[in-house]
């Protein structure tokens, strides 16, 4: 467990130093990157191990919470995909950003989000959990936000610091009516706490428990980018490149999903069958797969691209956590951990290699010119198209699997993405690394360094390999059966949606200068961001402009400021008359002084 509190510590120590001690010097990367390094042995080291361990952060009455640290198959597997893809990364990082005025910054912020994300997965508490969950979203802001000078990189980190925040709300409030429930917030406390509660209201716990656990999913649709919350993403890809990878590839949107199993975990599977908020889950997740593969199919940008398929694979995992097949989801987080990091960092290196060009149809072929980016670049298209044998394969084959046993029409939506997937992705290969360049930017592009193609190498074998049988010592909790494959119906589909896809991004874009498909509502991103900018932003502004203004001009200055100021005036005015200064005048109201006087004198 000192182990596991060093991994937990180490990056907070190096942000504090480089903060304070480094952020001038030339040494912050450096330290950063030993930092990576040194957590991702850890996490080697530390998987397969199980204990908790904690010490007394807060006591009043009876309420005690404790700083703890939680190990088992789920925290110690998922602690190998944050600290490794944080490793390549960093690695990455430092020829990417090495003419960056900022990196020592950046380097500060990388270590911060590690510590953040690594509180999340180590937790052994809901309070815990929530403090490190807010910490990962400061530290997003942060990364996002990097090139601060330009409006649309500080838009973008704002925009994803507030939708984040409309989730966490819920999610908040989740935490406390399962406190409220349970009367524990510690994960492994919570079930006979629980069972003591369905004994007790045996009518109402399926309706309270599924009420807060659709609070708490709130978290995730903000955190994971599931709709309606899921504008945030696409537009955080304009923070550097690398952050793409670390923040919204492979960690920050997958803490989420990794909450959510969590739960799932906690709560156990007998009790999420039997709530009508796995429904409400599963369709959550199967609409934003949709959705984001459709917009998917229309963008040009590189990173935008690679973001909507993040939120289309994102909807794959939350689908399964609500046909509660987490062991399933989990899989697909870890296999999708690797590939779709591959293709961010693969994306980064082809936008430095052209002079940060991001425009597909300004680039094309880049495969003579960058013949390493290329291959990786394709392994990870290969795994993310489930292409089989590739990883991606057969973690969405579980998922798929899981659906279908379901009886639920998700698995045909599921199909149709499997569709997508390739079309958008053989679209984005054939158009930016085949054909004739398009531009200057393009034909003096030449290969990266080794600081970038290393990570890159390693990454697609990871994409290609990590759903292999003998990955499942390491994975975590997956279902016996990841990694093998059994021909069935389901495979079938999958297969054919595979071979759909691609025939037709070959058939539309090979040897195409400009695309050849033009809608306009995919293009726009189904007027989401239309519709939020426009009637629940700018409209909502104007009418509680209103609404204030009537109160301030009205209610306010008219009645109680102003009628306050005119009262007091028209009784001065009343008075001021009275004292005319003429002797008649006063004479006579002397002479009615005397009768009032001498007349409630006599008859009162």
């Amino acid at each position: 467990m000192t182990l596991a509190w060093l991994l937990l510590f180490l990056p907070f120590a190096v942000t504090v130093v480089n903060q304070l001690v480094l952020n001038k010097t030339g040494l912050a990367p450096m330290v950063s990157v030993a930092s990576a390094l040194v957590t991702f042995i850890l996490a080697v080291m530390l998987l397969g191990t199980q204990g908790t361990a904690a010490f007394p952060w807060a006591n009043v009455g009876n309420f005690h919470l404790d700083i703890g640290i939680h190990l088992d198959k789920l925290s110690t597997g998922m602690m190998l995909v944050v600290t490794g893809v944080g490793l390549a990364v960093h690695v990455f990082s430092l020829a990417y950003m090495k003419d960056d005025e900022g990196k020592a910054r950046y380097f500060t912020g990388l270590s911060f989000f590690m510590f953040s994300m690594t509180g999340i997965v180590l937790a052994d508490n809901f309070i815990m959990t929530f403090i490190f969950w807010e910490l990962v979203g400061f530290s997003s802001y942060l990364l996002i936000g990097h090139w601060y000078q330009k409006d649309s990189a500080a838009d973008a980190a704002k925009k994803a610091f507030i939708t984040n925040r409309i989730g966490d709300f819920g999610f908040m409030i989740g935490i406390l009516m399962l406190w409220g429930i349970t009367g524990q917030l510690s994960f492994d406390k919570m079930k006979p706490g629980l069972e003591a509660f369905q004994a007790a209201n045996p009518t109402i716990w399926v309706g309270v428990l599924s009420a807060t656990v659709l609070c708490i999913f709130c978290g995730a649709v903000g955190k994971s980018a599931q709709v309606p919350l899921h504008v945030w993403l696409p537009d955080a890809m304009e923070g550097p490149t690398p952050v793409s990878a670390l923040i919204h590839a492979a960690t920050m949107v997958a803490a989420g999903v990794y909450m959510l199993f969590r739960v799932q975990f906690t709560l156990g599977s007998e009790v999420f069958q039997q709530l009508p908020a796995s429904a409400v889950i599963a369709w959550t997740g199967g609409l934003t797969a949709l959705l984001a593969a459709l917009m998917a199919t229309q963008q040009d940008d590189i990173k935008r691209v690679l973001a909507y398929s993040t939120l289309s694979q994102l909807g794959y995992m939350v689908m399964a956590v609500g046909f509660v097949a987490g062991d399933a989801g989990m899989f697909h987080l870890f296999t999708h951990a690797w590939f779709k990091a591959l293709l961010f960092l693969g994306s980064g290196a082809v936008i430095f290699a052209c002079h940060h060009e991001q425009d597909i149809w300004k680039m094309g072929g880049l495969m003579k010119k960058m013949p390493i980016t290329t291959l990786t670049f394709a392994a990870g298209c290969a795994a993310l198209i489930a292409v089989p044998g590739t990883s991606g394969f057969f973690s969405k084959e579980l998922i798929l699997d899981a659906a279908h046993e379901a009886g639920s029409p998700l698995f045909w939506v599921g199909a149709f993405v499997a569709v997508l997937t390739p079309f958008y992705m053989t679209r984005l290969f054939v158009v930016a690394f085949l054909g004739k360049h398009r531009s200057e930017n393009a034909g003096h592009a030449h290969e990266v360094g080794p600081l970038m193609w290393v990570p890159l190498a390693v990454l697609a074998v990871l994409a290609i390999f990590s759903g292999l049988p003998f990955i499942n010592k390491l994975s975590p909790a997956l279902p016996h059966h990841a990694g093998e494959f059994h021909f069935n119906l389901v495979a079938g589909v999958s297969m054919a949606a595979l071979v759909i896809g691609v025939m037709a991004g070959w058939r539309l874009y090979a040897g195409k200068e400009k695309d050849p498909i033009c809608i306009p509502i995919l293009r726009e991103r189904l007027k989401f961001d239309w519709f939020y900018d426009t009637i629940l932003i700018r409209y909502c502004q104007d009418a509680f402009a209103a609404i204030i203004h009537f109160f301030d001009e009205f209610l306010i200055n008219g009645l109680c400021v102003g009628g306050l100021t005119r009262s007091a005036e028209g009784l001065g005015n009343l008075f001021r008359r009275v004292q005319s200064g003429s002797l008649q005048g006063y004479a006579f109201a002397f002479g009615i002084g005397v009768v009032l006087v001498i007349y409630l004198t006599v008859f009162f």
